[in-house]
């Protein structure tokens, strides 16, 4: 979740921070830096010609609404889902510098170790154009010195759905609404369908299990069937899109460590 937790793992050398980042017209922005790269984002908003301030971090169902990752997974891979296209991405010239660097292949259980021209390759592949800047640099911008990351600032808008109807549809007939039931899990790794399904079957019956009881059946009734079906709605929905999301990443994580390790011979 964390840069420091990540150093565990690989060590400090090449480590990367993400920041996913909107601004008031609704444009989304990632900044991807060195560990140790100060990014003042007053400054940064200035030279995009938003004004000091004009970004802030983006809300969390942002990520997966567009970049399609789970919290603490944010990356510049997450631009191959077509819901990210609009987002602009701004790369740390730091990171030319380095051997190697790291970053979550969008999923935060692995580390994708690669040099810039790998990464390059990457964004290419997918009609994104590299852009390596110096993000401690603090140009004066004014009449006669425009901002010099104006260019970078998207042409799209991109705002998130309402989710108030979704709120309002996990209210019971009977105008009750179930209690908050915790359903955090510890970190996961779905690399297979049977775990991805056993994981769904074991939060579902939790939830079912709990919401059973004498009192909920002296007072729900014949309704309880329905109440436990809007509690599911409710206090699951989020959690399974993040386990599906999970399984997505992890699936796409397999396809890419095959095919940069396995390459056919050209005839």
């Amino acid at each position: 979740m964390t840069v420091e937790e990540q150093a565990n793992y690989v060590g400090n050398v090449g480590l990367s921070k993400n920041l996913f980042l909107k601004d008031k017209k609704h444009r989304y922005y990632i900044v991807s830096a060195l560990a140790h790269t100060n990014v003042d984002l007053k400054v940064l908003s200035q030279r995009l010609g938003l004004g000091k301030g004009g970004l802030r971090m983006a809300p969390e169902e942002a990520l997966g609404e567009i970049l399609q990752v789970p919290l603490g997974s944010v990356t510049p891979f997450a631009l191959v889902n077509e819901t990210a296209r609009n987002v602009s991405l701004l790369l740390d010239q730091g990171f030319r510098t380095q051997e190697h660097c790291f970053f979550h292949p969008l999923s935060n259980d692995i580390s994708i170790s690669l040099n810039t021209n790998g990464l390059d390759k990457l964004l290419k592949s997918i009609e994104k154009e590299p852009t390596y800047v110096d993000l401690e640099a603090s140009p004066l911008v004014g009449k006669d010195q425009p901002p010099d990351l104006a260019a970078f600032v998207p042409s799209t808008s991109m705002v998130l759905p309402d989710t108030q109807a979704e709120v309002s549809s996990s209210k019971t007939s009977a105008g009750n609404q179930i209690s908050p039931v915790s359903t955090d899990s510890k970190s996961i790794t779905v690399t297979d369908v049977g775990n991805f399904v056993d994981e769904i079957l074991e939060k579902t019956s939790t939830l079912c299990l709990s919401e059973i009881t004498e009192d909920s059946i002296k007072q729900h009734g014949g309704k309880l069937g329905d109440v436990i079906a809007n509690s599911i709605r409710k206090h699951l929905t989020s959690d399974l899109k993040n386990l599906a999301t999970i399984f997505k990443n992890t699936a796409y994580t397999e396809g890419f460590n095959a095919g940069t390790k396995y390459q056919p011979k050209r005839l």
